[in-house]
């Protein structure tokens, strides 16, 4: 279902924790352009939930260790083909990379991955479901510096490859700008995206692999080059 532009974001909020079910919801619903369609504390009433509303994004709240895991990302995954224009955002207790693996296993597009205890405050959360909600991707910080190597002087030697104008568009990437954000941040066009995001995925040398996405890759490589280093994105 695509949203129309100026639209609500209907959103259906997943999670098991009590405090932090009414805490999310709270937020959500003190938010002008955010509609809370449906409250799930069971992850059994999320498909159904979803079928009767057809929301713009899932909320799906997990704690690591929790059976109900896999399911989450299962469900997850499996939205790409019963709701493709549904986004995903999912919110972990702890930082755990191989659950956001799972989750941009098939494409980071829509789908965004924020650890409970680091968010600041509400506006995070926010910005991250708006995100998702029009094709982009949110990745939490923490995650990302869990799977760095220290071999930053790698990764910088690889964005040295780079020009300048696809070195805007990483940064973009790795704020978690979809093509058409960067586009417009750019003042290029969304095709000129697309040829610089190919370009950039071609010299740092990551490979078109279903278990690992590109855009979650290239934001590691920006990371890690950018270890240590204060100045700031021209993005």
């Amino acid at each position: 279902m695509s949203r129309a532009s100026g639209a609500a974001i209907r959103v259906v909020l997943a999670e098991q924790d009590l405090l932090a079910r009414e805490g999310v919801q709270r937020i959500f619903e003190a938010t002008a352009g955010v509609d809370v369609a449906a409250v799930c504390p069971r992850l059994d009433e999320v498909l159904a939930a979803l079928d009767e509303h057809g929301p713009d994004v899932l909320v799906a709240g997990i704690a690591h260790g929790s059976s109900s895991d896999h399911d989450t990302f299962a469900i997850a995954n499996e939205l790409r083909t019963r709701f493709p224009a549904m986004g995903v955002l999912v919110l972990a207790r702890s930082a755990e990379p191989s659950q956001a693996m799972a989750l941009f296993a098939h494409g980071s597009a829509g789908r965004g991955y924020l650890v409970k205890d680091a968010l600041h405050d509400g506006g995070q959360l926010l910005a991250a479901v708006r995100a998702v909600a029009v094709g982009g991707s949110v990745v939490d910080t923490t995650v990302v510096e869990a799977l760095l190597t220290p071999e930053a002087k790698v990764a910088r030697a690889q964005v040295r490859r780079l020009t300048p104008r696809e070195r805007d568009v990483l940064a973009a990437i790795a704020s978690g700008r979809s093509n058409a954000a960067i586009a417009d941040a750019l003042g290029i066009t969304k095709r000129a995206v697309e040829h610089h995001v190919a370009a950039i995925f071609l010299k740092l040398d990551l490979a078109n692999e279903g278990e690992i996405s590109r855009r979650v890759a290239a934001t590691r490589v920006f990371l890690a080059a950018n270890e240590d280093d204060d100045e700031p994105s021209r993005v």
